[in-house]
């Protein structure tokens, strides 16, 4: 059954209708004439277009990163199987630090600023005893960080997937928002039978994001997560880092490392390349363990929460291995009575694990925000379709609602009918998403284009493209304005 997607008290609802969380959400084309008379004051609308101005010489934006497993482990009984790697929180941007200075101007003092927050599974509903609060330590690298390390899911909970709940709050009470992670999948346990293609639910695919770590003699105190610290890979027993994991051809140069596509099977040649500063380690050759060692005639498709090793290709068989928070290489020792073995130490074990990422922007520099920042539209692509006076541009993503408005640059998209002019260059400016208040979502996208040429006598052909920001985005109002432009957002 579908119901209005929730909307801060006092906003006004129009045509959108969306199931609550995750559904889909469409911002419909308005015409000119609709949009201009949605506005209190054309005054209002400039000032709004200075201030996106401002944002775009210098973007004051505020992340919330959250790093989490794809899978978690169900708990039984009394026992309580912590998630593993624990879902982790990052603060980044200026934004956070023109935020404190706005707080302190307000003479509300250096704590009124310090961020705080709780996180649970999304049934929990809203007691803070179901949940884990978070305390954020700044790091060397200005960031804010914070885990949950005492999260799990029991047995009495029959779901299949879940999502994690991050509320976040500044310690004046002001509430930030409210901002999900993606889907987690429950297991009841590693599955310990040959995978099979046929069932790819479980099995981890070339270019996925995974986190290793290692648990000696299997004590939870004693885990420790690859990670990478001031440029070198360590073992942390704090933080963990995601890692593409590519497959890679077996005989080409390590320079050239060309990419495959697939599912990761033991025995392939992969490459880890860390997603936070693209650190890599040479080729590696992973192996399935079991007992202690390292199976080297093993080919099936490896699964979530294996147990596994990396052998550097080409390498007297040595592996990847952890000693204390160092990362060194171990050699094994060959199996007399089987060549298909290898025996390893406990620091070459690793346990694989799928990860997810899910990233949230937004700036309140310019915005007189008092309703909290989510729900945080995300972008996922752009589609143009059509052309002339069809034409549509359809943004999709989640979180989207009634409130927000695309903009190109500084231009917010609307339509209208009036003289344009053509240029021989594409032209690339940043898409933005901006709600009623002022409120800034910034994206990674893009929207580039080549406006078709002029046949209009008289008019004249611009040979370069104008140094001037206001003559580019005015040209690329003009070309969707003529076109009678569309846009459609859905999610």
């Amino acid at each position: 059954m579908e119901k209005p997607f929730p909307t801060p008290s006092g906003w006004a609802w129009r045509e959108l209708l969306a199931p609550v969380g995750l559904g889909r959400s469409w911002l419909w084309y308005h015409s000119a004439r609709e949009i201009v008379s949605c506005r209190a004051n054309p005054y209002q609308g400039s000032l709004l277009q200075d201030s996106v101005r401002r944002y775009l010489q210098l973007p004051a934006d505020q992340t919330v990163l959250i790093l989490h497993a794809k899978v978690a482990q169900k708990s039984y009984g009394n026992e309580k199987r912590f998630f593993c790697p624990p879902p982790c929180v990052y603060l980044s941007g200026p934004g956070w630090k023109l935020k404190q200075e706005q707080i302190k101007a307000r003479d509300l003092g250096e704590a009124g600023f310090r961020v705080c927050g709780y996180m649970g599974l999304d049934s929990m509903g809203s007691s803070l005893m179901e949940t884990q609060k978070l305390s954020f330590e700044e790091q060397p690298d200005a960031k804010g960080f914070s885990c949950a390390k005492a999260l799990y899911i029991s047995d009495t909970d029959k779901r299949k997937h879940f999502r994690l709940v991050l509320k976040l709050f500044f310690s004046n009470g002001q509430e930030i928002g409210t901002f999900h992670s993606k889907l987690i999948k429950v297991i009841s346990k590693p599955s310990q039978k040959k995978q099979s293609l046929k069932n790819t639910d479980l099995c981890i695919s070339s270019g996925s994001k995974v986190s290793l770590f290692n648990r000696l003699r299997s004590q939870t105190v004693s885990t420790r997560y690859l990670s990478v610290e001031g440029g070198a890979f360590t073992a942390s027993a704090r933080q963990w880092a995601a890692f593409t994991l590519h497959l890679a051809e077996e005989r080409c140069p390590r320079s050239e490392f060309p990419l495959r596509e697939g599912y990761i099977r033991y025995g392939s040649v992969v490459q880890l390349v860390c997603t936070a500063t693209g650190l890599t380690l040479p080729p590696l050759i992973i192996r399935k363990v079991m007992k202690q060692y390292a199976m080297l005639d093993v080919d099936e498709p490896i699964s979530q929460l294996h147990k596994c090793a990396f052998q550097l290709q080409g390498s007297d068989h040595m592996y990847l291995c952890l000693s204390t928070d160092k990362v060194i290489q171990f050699q094994a020792s060959p199996c007399p009575k089987e060549a298909n073995r290898e025996l390893l130490n406990d620091g070459s074990c690793w346990t694989i694990i799928s990860t997810e990422m899910v990233e949230y922007t937004f700036s309140e520099s310019l915005a007189c925000v008092r309703e909290p920042v989510s729900p945080v539209p995300l972008i996922a692509a752009l589609q143009l379709t059509g052309g002339g006076d069809v034409a549509m541009l359809e943004v999709q993503g989640e979180y989207f609602h009634a409130h927000l408005k695309v903009w190109f640059g500084d231009v917010e998209a609307e339509t209208m009918y009036s003289d344009w002019r053509w240029l021989r260059y594409p032209i690339t400016v940043p898409l933005l998403l901006i709600r009623d208040d002022g409120l800034i979502y910034s994206s990674s996208f893009t929207f580039t284009y080549t406006p078709e040429q002029s046949c209009i006598p008289g008019q004249q052909v611009l040979s370069d493209v104008p140094q001037d920001s206001d003559k580019l985005l005015d040209s690329i109002h003009q070309e969707f304005t003529r076109t009678n432009f569309h846009l459609f957002m859905q999610t």
